[in-house]
């Protein structure tokens, strides 16, 4: 899809053109590529100069004030410094607003608090205008006039990004999927019908109804061409920087051109559309984490129509609490995303509690029929969705916790039962197999403790080997911090491997052991998820969720998966079921043993 979308950007005058039109239209485009284009790039980097040549002479301020210890040991003069280079980006527009959110997840790169302060980095695009909303969409829908389109259509924006605005309509009826025609298929046989009936007990499998409303993100116009005018610009002066002895191991053309390829897929929506289809294909059969169904028919690079998401932010429930709910919210929600990266090898790579929404459901009735003939009992209708009747409910209560956490008592006795829903899914992290590796590495030498071994593959496996100071001290480093983690593991009974990961991540930074981005940013989606969950469960644990979903991988195909790469030489995920496995048993047995002294008493 990405490839598509490039070839449009770069395709020129269509070669069935001909004649004197081909004359006009080529000279149209050489206009444009090679005169209003540069002109436009230069006045684009006039203002940049003017944007940003403050902020360079206000470099000094990094060294004045005291040092605060509750800010990472940063004096207050570089917090400020800090502060400003913020506010400068978002002065600078969408590409360099997306380009301190990116910075903001590389704490391999910058500084921890640097990054916590690029965290806060918002957008303050305003709106465009709903005339080039209208104009954008009735194009998506074939020239189709904009009151045969939506039954209903609210004209203010749920909100506005940096490169487009989201706004809640509804359908035509003739527009509307009647239902999702990509799940919506009954059992076909006995193993099935059984399987589901399991997955309705144990897992209380929730009704699918599809949604009458739509979300539409229409982008901003014109934001495509700026994009690229700053991509060109930072590509400049990547080059530059980079040619800057020390910096080299930075890799910053590199970097830039990774960045350029985030946000290229962030502006053909078709791309966000597509990653929706495989989400959903690949979480058909579990259960209550999903996304909402893309009209695929519907979108293009600058259109997206997709079933909106009746639900109360995930944001709100870190804020209020989860209540009765909170342990199965984070339990859900670890295990959507351990599915995604040791499954699926298809991560949602923007994951922040605004991007996750929760929603309540009636699970599912029994499906006692075992024949194999197909009726209207075997399968029953999806009950009318009653979703904003519970969610108005809740949001009255959202600034008292109390009367917050009565109201999903009152939920959770009705037989309601809490579901995530995962949105924006422009960004997606899929791991080639050596990223794949490296990843498991990390992970087994926490499983098994061998800091060491695993420190000196990052150096081997990193871009730039050469440039790693003090390779020997990196493992050592390692080393210790492993072994740091086996003398408490057992005491506490789970690791905390988000603190684990954000110190890998501290002393990679100090190291110059350069990762690759893909590996990074499931690294950091790992901090997420994992501060997300202790902030509803403090005795998540990442290792105990991370176990079923390996016997799974494992029993794929009846183990055939895994004795393939066992067979290839990959043992490691092998390793990591093993180790995992072992610590488990020992757990239990400590447990035993600590209970057996009690009862002695």
């Amino acid at each position: 899809m990405l490839e598509a979308s490039r070839a449009e950007i770069q395709k020129g005058v269509p070669k069935d053109v001909h004649g004197i039109t081909r004359l006009w239209k080529d000279a149209c485009f050489a206009v444009d590529q090679y005169l209003y284009e540069p002109i436009a790039t230069g006045f684009r980097f006039l203002h940049l100069v003017i944007i940003f040549v403050p902020v360079i002479f206000a470099i000094p301020t990094v060294w004045v004030g005291r040092r605060r210890k509750d800010r990472d040991n940063e004096r207050s003069g570089t917090l400020w410094w800090y502060g400003f280079l913020v506010h400068s980006m978002e002065r600078a527009g969408p590409a360099f607003i997306k380009l301190g959110q990116w910075a903001a997840s590389r704490s391999d790169i910058f500084p921890t608090e640097m990054c916590s302060v690029m965290s806060s980095l918002h957008s303050n695009a305003p709106a465009h205008s709903l005339e080039d909303t209208k104009k954008t969409i009735v194009q998506a829908f074939n020239g189709r006039p904009f009151d045969q389109i939506f039954e209903e259509f609210q004209e203010q924006p749920l909100g506005v990004g940096a490169i487009a605005q989201v706004y809640k309509a509804k359908l035509k009826p003739d527009l509307a999927a009647p239902k999702n025609p990509d799940l919506e298929e009954p059992p076909q046989n006995i193993r099935q019908r059984v399987k589901k009936n399991v997955n309705v007990l144990v897992k209380s499998t929730p009704q699918r109804v599809p949604s009458s409303y739509v979300a539409i993100k229409v982008l901003h116009p014109k934001v495509e061409r700026m994009v690229r005018r700053d991509l060109k610009i930072m590509s400049f002066f990547a080059s530059l920087l980079n040619a800057i002895p020390t910096m080299e191991w930075l890799s910053l053309p590199d970097e830039v051109a990774q960045f350029g390829h985030m946000m290229r897929l962030q502006l053909d929506l078709r791309i966000e559309s597509a990653n929706l289809i495989m989400f959903r294909k690949h979480f058909q059969n579990r259960t209550t984490a999903w996304f909402p169904f893309p009209y695929s028919e519907y979108t293009t690079r600058q259109v997206l129509v997709e079933e909106y998401a009746h639900g109360i932010p995930l944001a709100t429930f870190l804020e209020s609490g989860g209540g009765i709910f909170q342990k199965e919210i984070a339990d859900e929600g670890l295990d959507a995303f351990l599915h995604m990266l040791l499954i699926d090898n298809f991560v949602h790579a923007d994951l922040h509690p605004g991007n996750i929404m929760v929603r309540f459901y009636k699970p599912e009735q029994l499906n006692l029929s075992f024949s194999r003939t197909k009726d209207s009992h075997d399968y029953p209708d999806p009950s009318p969705d009653t979703t904003e009747e519970v969610l108005e409910q809740l949001r009255p209560h959202r600034h008292d916790r109390k009367q917050w956490a009565d109201a999903l008592d009152s939920i959770d006795k009705a037989g309601y039962r809490p579901q995530l829903i995962f949105i924006d899914t422009g960004l997606v992290t899929e791991l080639n197999a050596t990223n794949r590796t490296n990843f498991i590495d990390l992970f087994k030498a926490v499983a098994e403790f061998d800091g060491y071994r695993a420190g000196h593959l990052m150096v081997e496996r990193c871009r730039q080997p050469d440039a790693v100071i003090d390779k020997e001290v990196f493992a050592l480093k390692m080393q210790h911090l492993v072994l740091g983690v086996k003398s408490r593991t057992f005491a506490l009974g789970n690791i905390k491997i988000g603190d684990v990961l954000n110190e890998v991540l501290g002393m990679v930074r100090g190291h110059h052991v350069r990762l690759e981005g893909d590996f990074v940013n499931v690294v950091i989606s790992i901090l997420l998820l994992e501060g997300i969950g202790r902030n509803l469960d403090s005795n998540l644990d990442l290792f105990k969720s991370a176990l079923p979903i390996l016997r799974q991988l494992g029993a794929q195909g009846g183990g055939s998966s895994l004795l393939k790469s066992v067979r290839d030489g990959d043992t490691s995920m092998l390793k990591v079921w093993v180790g995992l496995e072992a610590r488990k048993f020992l757990q239990a047995s400590i447990a035993d043993v600590g209970s057996t002294f009690s009862l002695a008493r």
